[in-house]
């Protein structure tokens, strides 16, 4: 779908929705305990798949209009097929639960997923008795029963990988320590982990060098609600910074989000004219934060997001494309982005490249330009955000559908 933005300042109060990463891991802790409840939840495609992947599990959650609730402790198949989408969180988390569960399981997934990296998983689960049947790409089988131990895992890849062990390493019958074998980019998103199985019963210590987890431990029922999402808050952060006013609600103030960070950046550019972010902790802010640099006054600079490369789209390239295209002037680096500010933008046409953050971002931009701004494929934002174009309409967003294809 392709539509049209008319440059028009927002007005008026949105509801941020559910925090995707939040939920991916209650939905996961509901399931391995049973009888739980989790409302606010907004259920986009990612989401989608992590409920597909763990009733495949055999987990029983049932979708509501309120949310989803889980009526019944997991009772694991001997082998189950698990379609992840094009969700990320979803393959590198539910990886080592099938594997402590004892599933055979088939993945398979879509977009640019088959390309996203697991050899830390084939590495580590593949001394702890794990087989898997990979060939670089989707689909791929894995087979065998977790044993507990130590798991050497990088901490510069991605936080995903330490995730997916902390919901797994508790259901083994031994004792096992994740040991960190350089610093952990996104320490942010293992504190929401962490927070969300202490809900659940679970108990992670921190060490020196990584994590100590107890083994046979039991996920206890818990039910709650979701906190909305700083992550998707940061897009209409950015538009008031714009000039646009518009209200925020269902925010956690107190939240472990990483990406709650977006409000100290805004204070540091309307401050000084300029940021200079390390994102390793932040890394899905970056298409937005480079629409808050282009409106600034002097040179900002984004590090340490290399791994940009390889999301939804080559990150980097999007984001600077999506700028560029529109009269700004972002310059590439080895890491990460220099985007200078030049004054007044343009209207022009975006390929969103089906990376739902760069179709968000353009959205904000295309609120601040001259002249009316065309996203090419704007679909993309049901992967997180289904109902962006709808708030942002409803918040006085001039939109038009051009193109269903």
């Amino acid at each position: 779908m392709d539509i049209r933005i008319t440059p028009q300042k927002l007005r008026g109060y949105v509801e941020i929705p559910a925090s995707k990463s939040v939920a991916h891991r209650m939905l996961i802790c509901a399931s391995l305990a049973g009888n739980s409840e989790i409302t606010g939840i907004n259920f986009s495609k990612d989401i989608e798949a992590t409920v597909h992947a763990m009733n495949a599990l055999g987990s029983a959650i049932n979708i509501g209009r309120n949310g989803a609730e889980v009526s019944a402790e997991i009772n694991p198949p001997e082998k189950a097929v698990i379609d992840c989408n094009e969700s990320g969180s979803t393959l590198r988390f539910i990886i080592p639960v099938a594997s402590a569960l004892g599933v055979e399981t088939e993945f398979h997934g879509r977009g640019r997923l088959p390309q996203r990296p697991i050899d830390i998983y084939i590495r580590e689960l593949g001394k702890h008795g794990i087989t898997f049947d990979y060939n670089n790409t989707m689909p791929f089988t894995m087979s065998g029963q977790l044993t507990s131990g130590i798991y050497e895992i990088e901490g510069n890849v991605s936080s995903q990988f330490i995730t997916g062990l902390l919901f797994a390493l508790p259901l083994l019958d031994g004792d096992s320590e994740i040991v960190l074998t350089s610093h952990l980019e996104s320490r942010p998103y293992v504190d929401i982990t962490i927070d969300v199985l202490k809900k659940f019963g679970i108990t992670v210590d921190e060490t020196e060098k990584g994590f100590h987890i107890k083994g046979n431990q039991k996920y206890k029922s818990y039910s709650g609600k979701v906190e909305g999402d700083y992550s998707q808050s940061a897009f209409f952060y950015v538009a008031n910074s714009l000039g646009s006013s518009v209200t925020l609600g269902n925010l956690n103030p107190e939240s472990v989000q990483g990406d709650r960070k977006i409000i100290d950046i805004i204070k540091t550019i309307e401050n000084d004219g300029f940021f200079n972010a390390d994102c390793s902790d932040i890394p899905d802010l970056v298409p937005i934060l480079a629409v808050l640099a282009s409106f600034g006054k002097k040179t900002s600079k984004i590090y340490n997001a290399e791994r940009l490369r390889i999301k939804e789209s080559n990150r980097l390239e999007t984001t600077a494309e999506m700028i560029n295209n529109l009269g700004g002037n972002v310059e590439i680096t080895s890491d990460g982005l220099v985007i200078r500010p030049v004054g007044n933008m343009h209207g022009g046409i975006v390929d969103s490249y089906g990376d739902h953050r760069i179709a968000m971002a353009t959205a904000v931009i295309a609120t601040a330009v001259d002249g009316d701004v065309i996203i090419k494929g704007a679909e993309s934002v049901t992967k997180s955000y289904p109902a962006f174009f709808e708030d942002y309409k409803n918040l006085g967003g001039n939109i038009d559908v051009i193109s269903m294809e």
